[in-house]
């Protein structure tokens, strides 16, 4: 429990928020709309949960220059909604967009299914304002291709609240693709999956979405939501296509032809909206739908070069004889975002603790194969410890440098995502396995 709740209305009423924190010196935690898998808005018991949910208004949006400026507790889909009637949409589209605010979105730098064509929020954001700690406003970005000065929009985007509380974004809308199809691809071999993503993108085709479901993840879904799937298929692939007609004729063929070619047994394309529509809400429900045949789910969030694809799946296959758990493997293939979804029963003793390790060995190895801890989810206070499998105690001190410079007191979002020599030391007391690390005997790349 914090200390304390705010619901500011107006960007003056944050500013004036963060003033009297600031003097008082007590911690601030900006909060959304809590759909966030990283623990990175969880509040401090001495401090202020700063909760952004009454900020959610579209101030602008302008069909011409394909704008929206919007305040933080928009919903992401919302956006889309409201652009829907001049033919344009925004892009970054996660899992949560029917709930997640944009706000939260600029927090954590999240993606979607469709960010390997379109990018991630930091590619879809052109400007923010907001506030820093003391109360001073901070304007980042802007109209112009290229902003005088560093390029601190990118330093904020992604930077978990720990910098600068954001009250207003300006978004980048694009075009709805006049066509789009869907090619659902069966393969009988989890890794045979792997290699076709691969495959894809060495083939020259940049998909606007190219996710990954094993059949674990299928068999937990379909019932859900019936979206047609293969269920006699090890995994499948979901690779689409969008565009004019004709882009999209030559691009699908050219899929199926490689996916073939990399072992397919079978390839379905969508040939209406609806059914396009129905293959991605299994892939946008499978964490709901694994909370319908599991008591708990643990959803990690790592990634790797595409290439080790079929690699990291054998291993977490391993993984799962060692440490007696089920795991479904849903991936944002494309970029090689993986978000295994780790099962188990809180309350079997021993379940919550095997998990964790689990976890940690999963992330281990994606930084292993050269990979990093976290796609879109951030660190927060999950991935805290598995900071240290991946930056040096010299890289880990040049983060707190750039955080000393904004916020020289540690009050914003305090113990989240940038762990303390003291942590690290801590998390391998905790994961240490016969004298080495998880994986520490694999090159770093």
């Amino acid at each position: 429990m914090p200390l304390a709740v705010a619901l500011p209305k107006t960007a003056a009423q944050v500013r004036e928020v963060l003033r009297v924190c600031h003097a008082l010196q007590m911690p601030v935690v900006a909060r959304g709309a809590g759909t966030g898998l990283s623990g990175g808005a969880m509040p401090c018991a001495d401090g202020l949960v700063l909760s952004l949910a009454k900020l959610n208004r579209i101030l602008e949006l302008d069909p011409i220059a394909c704008t929206a400026r919007v305040e933080p507790g928009v919903r992401n889909l919302a956006v889309s909604e409201a652009a829907a009637p001049f033919g344009l949409y925004y892009a970054p589209d996660p899992s949560s967009q029917i709930a997640c605010s944009i706000g939260g979105n600029v927090a954590e730098n999240s993606g979607g299914v469709h960010c390997l064509k379109y990018g991630l929020t930091v590619h879809n954001v052109l400007g923010l304002r907001g506030y820093t700690i003391e109360g001073e406003e901070i304007v980042l970005g802007g109209g112009a291709l290229d902003t005088p000065g560093l390029d601190l929009l990118a330093l904020a985007i992604g930077s978990e609240g720990l910098l600068v509380v954001v009250t207003e974004v300006t978004l980048r809308l694009i075009p709805k693709p006049s066509v789009a199809q869907v090619v659902m691809a069966s393969f009988d071999d989890v890794a045979k999956a792997g290699d076709a993503v691969a495959a894809i993108i060495a083939a020259g085709i940049i998909p606007a979405g190219l996710e990954m479901m094993d059949r674990k993840a299928t068999v937990a879904v379909e019932p859900f939501v019936q979206a047609g799937y293969d269920l006699g298929a090890e995994a499948i692939l979901l690779a689409e296509s969008d565009g004019t007609a004709g882009e999209v004729a030559d691009e699908v063929a050219e899929i199926e032809r490689v996916l073939k070619a990399a072992g397919s047994t079978g390839c379905v394309v969508s040939q209406s909206e609806a059914e396009r529509l129905r293959f991605w809400s299994g892939r946008k429900n499978a964490f709901p739908a694994a909370g319908r045949i599991s008591p708990d789910y643990y959803c990690m969030d790592g990634t790797i070069p595409r290439k080790h694809l079929g690699r990291m799946l054998r291993a977490i296959e391993e993984m799962e004889k060692k440490y007696a758990l089920r795991c479904m493997n849903v991936f944002h293939a494309g970029d090689g975002n993986l978000h295994p979804l780790i099962l188990f029963d809180a309350h079997q003793e021993g379940e919550w603790d095997r998990a964790d390790r689990f976890g940690a060995d999963i992330l281990a190895l994606c930084v292993a194969l050269g990979g990093t801890i976290t796609g879109e989810h951030g660190v927060g206070i999950e991935k805290i410890g598995s900071m240290c499998v991946q930056f040096t105690p010299s890289e880990r001190e040049a983060f707190f440098a750039i955080k000393r410079a904004f916020d020289a007191d540690g009050l914003l979002n305090p113990g989240k995502a940038i762990p303390t020599l003291h942590r690290c030391a801590e998390f391998g007391r905790m994961h240490v396995h016969d004298g080495q690390l998880p994986f520490a005997d694999l090159p770093r790349f």
